[in-house]
């Protein structure tokens, strides 16, 4: 998809009936939902996924709330330029301005995966915007840690080829992020932004920008928002943490617990990366009556 070009999402639309709104960068368009009224609830996806992961639990607060929910550059509905340098710095000044043009005041937040960096790096520079968070299998600190079927992903030439050409990363994920299969549709919302090469330039940079040892670039950035996070320390945080994650596996958890010691934590056992797809409406709605509740700070 070129820039500016807006995706036909009508056959995906009853699964997804929300609001979207547009945020123009130099770059290209940020399209975001935009749900509700009230204290503000952001939501940031991770890689290979959009703010669709994020669908149940919008439905359920945005009555209540007012929800953005993002989509990063080169993912979900927003633009996909070809030429743009997509790494965590410039996904967290995209956050940035984007949060600056909506004056939303002090925000819930709530982070998967790669959203975990997004989010924290905006967050420690703002914590005074910063309500609470939700965390759900992510990380914002550097870890030796990486399982083989991603590290093959970073493979020069081979893994690119693999993941654009043929879609093998968010293809693989539907399977793989789950500990039940999704129902078809489910499924084909997922894959659904991401129907060619063109469309999938950001999960390989995505990949490519994990970093794995102190010459890559985003390697110092990780480690800056590591430290800050004590910042951040003092907020109400809730972990809700699949258990059957084998890429954000228990290693992380216990990273979070060490630098969030007082966070009330859920791990659900039989629930894979994508938490929110395997946890039941019960637990999704004890998540949003969290979020729903009045804030405090230890």
């Amino acid at each position: 998809m070129d820039a500016h070009c807006a995706i036909d999402w009508s056959p995906i639309r009853h699964l997804f009936p929300f609001a979207i709104g547009e945020y123009a960068l130099p770059a290209g368009v940020l399209r975001y939902v935009d749900e509700g009224a009230g204290t503000p609830v952001v939501m940031l996806h991770g890689n290979p996924t959009w703010s669709f992961f994020y669908r149940r639990l919008i439905t359920v607060l945005r009555g209540q709330r007012r929800v953005i929910a993002l989509d990063h550059l080169g993912c979900g509905l927003s633009d996909k330029p070809q030429q743009y340098h997509y790494c965590l710095a410039n996904h967290i000044a995209n956050l940035e301005q984007l949060l600056a043009y909506l004056k939303l005041g002090p925000i819930d937040l709530v982070v998967h995966d790669w959203g975990g960096a997004i989010g924290m790096g905006w967050a420690v520079r703002h914590p005074e915007l910063v309500r609470r968070i939700v965390i759900l299998n992510t990380a914002a600190f550097l870890s030796p840690h990486i399982p083989l079927r991603i590290a093959a992903g970073k493979t020069p030439k081979i893994g690119e080829w693999a993941i654009r050409q043929l879609n093998a990363f968010a293809l693989a994920a539907t399977v793989m992020a789950v500990a039940r299969p999704l129902p078809p549709e489910v499924r084909a919302g997922y894959l659904w932004p991401y129907q060619t090469p063109a469309d999938r330039i950001a999960i390989a940079r995505f990949v490519q920008d994990i970093p794995l040892h102190p010459a890559h670039p985003t390697w110092p950035m990780v480690d800056a928002i590591d430290r800050d996070l004590v910042r951040l320390r003092h907020k109400p945080v809730r972990i809700l943490w699949g258990g059957r994650d084998w890429c954000f596996d228990d290693r992380f958890l216990a990273g979070w617990l060490a630098r969030f010691p007082h966070a009330e934590v859920t791990r659900l056992d039989d629930v894979g990366h994508y938490v929110l797809e395997d946890a039941s409406a019960e637990m999704i709605a004890r998540l949003a009556n969290w979020l729903l509740e009045k804030p405090y700070e230890r």
